[in-house]
């Protein structure tokens, strides 16, 4: 591949014959079926070919459209089966990885940004990249003390491609809205277009990783790499080796599974704790699993483009709510979602119809420790999904607060790569240990009690 492609109307005429090639491929399975092949065959070729195209024009694009597809990606879990296949293979391979920039241009923009003396930085540099990403790509390379590290050179003209794709991509955003069922897409493009600036500003990134590497310095189950040097669209970091999460999803051991479950949610509900920030961005590709001698294995998170600062750590009505939810306190649930703005005040709902429509939702924290499977979304997706049930008539109505949105995506997210994982996690301790109100003393000591009776 060339340089990122960067014209408006050139990424703008890939991304809009997306729908038109739905729409061809549909009258390609209508003319397959009406000769003899049966619709459950002609359905997944369907599937195969519409994945083959859908993530070979993100991928390629990279920037907004990448962004969009690494977002997606953790919720095939939620499709199902029939239709997960083809897509899963195609999802593994955008998470991971995509067309590399030119060596040329990245030369151009180390030349420009590190001096032209920029490799004397450096004791070795591949230039080969061992990832690449929405708005950059990493280098392994040895920096001048001794250290090897990670070298993140953003593409030229990111921004700009990052801003075209997610307005275009919000234009039919209908159109992707079955890909996933349960999801409303257009909220979610448009957060994502929300946080350009942020997550192209790398001194915002090597912020956010300084904090989390100097809380979880010493950590025994969590680590985060420094941050070496810093400059306009070049961020170097310490080299972390170690399994990524995307392998464990394909073929992990139960064991590391279920140890890279644990500690996907302990990250996810002791970082804001710890340091005031959630790291939002959690698709495999931003984890390893590494080998410890103590534990078996620790965490090894990466890329911190885009987290909500959160100084008080996880709000405290998120914790009250489950807390509350899971003792059967219907109306004590209903009055602080009205408070908080999940129920609008034009709105009127049964306070008992809205816990039954959460206590499936929660069911992991019910429980000592819950297994997270493909079926169990699926079945919490259609459940939604399903136009003719009492709990999407009901989920229509509630109201998703802005200051909700970021944490709301990241923890749905997070679900998703633990069914992907298949990891039997004990939710509950996390919940305990670092959600404000879900732990109240005597209050906690009856919640099973409670929620039985």
């Amino acid at each position: 591949m060339s340089d990122l492609p960067r014209k408006a109307v050139t990424r703008t005429a890939k991304l809009a014959a997306l729908p038109l090639g739905f729409a061809g491929r549909a009258t390609w399975g209508l003319g397959k079926r009406i000769g003899g092949k049966s619709a459950e065959i002609v359905g997944r070729e369907l599937q195969q070919r519409t994945a083959d195209q859908l993530f070979k024009v993100l991928g390629e694009l990279k920037g907004g459209a990448m962004k969009f597809g690494q977002a997606m990606s953790v919720f095939e879990s939620a499709l199902p089966e029939e239709v997960a296949g083809p897509y899963r293979a195609a999802l593994t391979k955008l998470q991971e990885a995509a067309p590399p920039m030119p060596t040329r241009t990245v030369h151009a923009v180390l030349t420009e940004r590190l001096g032209a003396d920029w490799l004397d930085n450096f004791r070795e540099f591949e230039d080969k990249p061992s990832a690449a990403a929405s708005i950059g790509q990493v280098h392994r390379a040895v920096w001048h003390d001794g250290r090897e590290v990670a070298v993140k050179v953003q593409y030229p003209g990111a921004g700009e491609a990052l801003l075209s794709d997610l307005n275009q991509l919000g234009r039919f955003a209908r159109l992707l809205g079955p890909l996933i069922p349960g999801m409303d897409i257009k909220p979610l493009i448009t957060e994502l277009r929300d946080r350009v600036s942020e997550e192209l500003d790398y001194e915002l990134e090597a912020q956010a990783q300084r904090a989390h590497a100097e809380e979880f310095a010493d950590d025994p189950d969590v680590h985060v790499p420094d941050v070496v040097h810093q400059c306009d669209q070049i961020l170097v970091t310490e080299w972390i080796d170690g399994t990524p999460l995307s392998e464990v999803i394909v073929d992990g051991t139960d064991e590391q599974r279920d140890r890279a479950g644990q500690l996907l949610a302990r990250f996810l509900f002791s970082g804001p704790a710890r340091t005031g920030l959630l790291h939002a961005d959690p698709h495999p590709g931003n984890f390893r699993l590494l080998p410890d001698g103590e534990k078996g294995w620790r965490l090894g998170v990466l890329d911190f483009g885009t987290v909500d600062r959160l100084p008080g750590g996880l709000p405290e009505p998120i914790g009250t709510s489950l807390r509350m939810t899971l003792a059967g306190d219907a109306e004590a649930v209903y009055e602080l979602l009205c408070t908080e703005g999940f129920v609008k005040e034009t709105i009127e709902l049964e306070p008992d119809a809205v816990l039954e429509y959460l206590l499936p939702i929660i069911e992991p924290a019910l429980v000592d420790e819950f297994t997270f499977t493909r079926g169990w979304m699926r079945s919490q997706a259609a459940r939604i999904a399903d136009l003719r049930s009492p709990a999407h008539q009901l989920g229509k109505q509630l109201n998703l607060p802005p200051a909700y949105l970021l944490i709301h995506r990241v923890t749905l997210s997070t679900i998703g790569v633990l069914c992907q994982l298949g990891a039997t996690v004990r939710l509950r301790d996390e919940l305990e240990s670092w959600v404000p109100g879900f732990a109240t003393g005597e209050d906690d000591a009856t919640l099973g009690e409670e929620t039985a009776g």
